[in-house]
């Protein structure tokens, strides 16, 4: 009997503990995205490079992911607006076949945008990754990351944190129903950033300098 209670107690303790993380993560994300996120092109500062944050672009299904198309039409709106001059796509590159940044690359070629303007970041595993070697690699200080909002939260939480001044320009969002999986595990990428920025994890790759003039 009292080892039940002894259970039952410890696993309230854990459940307690989770809500307690998954509540601090997210109120000081969102703090941090407050001010520096924008829907318009209009209003959105100009920088020189959009950090264009990777997605697979097709699903388990194999139907198109929305994410995907919404980054796309994004950053293409972003670049013909003038507020971007160049996009510099990060995403995963880590098996054969399968690379985030070319695809992006094909994709927004194909809707206009210069080959020559955009720059690609094979080794953007995780959002860490990609923020951090914006500057590292890249050396960018001021960037204009390109995503959903609540990707660009956690996003400008990091850049903030790495010294990077950092903006979000909203791609569209999925419907509530779309995203839900999304949504969940966003939750607990949010209190994992946390724990990595505080043990001061670092980027899987560095590498050489390429830096965007």
């Amino acid at each position: 009997m009292k080892y039940l209670r002894w259970i039952l107690i410890t696993t309230a303790g854990l459940a307690l503990l989770s809500l307690v993380l998954v509540w601090t993560a997210n109120r000081v994300v969102v703090k941090a995205g407050k001010g520096n996120l924008y829907n318009s092109t209009e209003k959105v500062p100009h920088n020189k490079v959009g950090l264009l944050l990777g997605t697979s672009k097709f699903l388990v299904s194999g139907q198109i992911n929305q994410y995907y198309q919404y980054r796309i039409d994004a950053a293409v709106k972003l670049y013909k607006a003038g507020k971007i001059d160049f996009i510099l796509i990060s995403g995963d590159n880590s098996q054969k076949h399968y690379d985030e940044p070319t695809t992006m690359k094909n994709d927004l070629v194909e809707r206009g945008i210069p080959a020559e303007r955009i720059v690609l970041d094979y080794a953007g595993f995780r959002t860490l990754d990609s923020i951090v070697r914006s500057r590292a690699i890249f050396g960018q200080k001021s960037i204009t990351i390109i995503s959903q909002k609540f990707h660009n939260e956690r996003a400008i939480y990091i850049a903030d944190k790495k010294g990077i001044k950092a903006v979000g320009y909203n791609a569209k969002d999925v419907t509530a129903y779309y995203g839900f999986k999304t949504r969940v595990r966003e939750n607990f990428a949010r209190v994992k950033m946390l724990l990595d920025l505080a043990v001061d994890k670092q980027p899987k790759f560095l590498g050489e300098k390429i830096e965007i003039r």
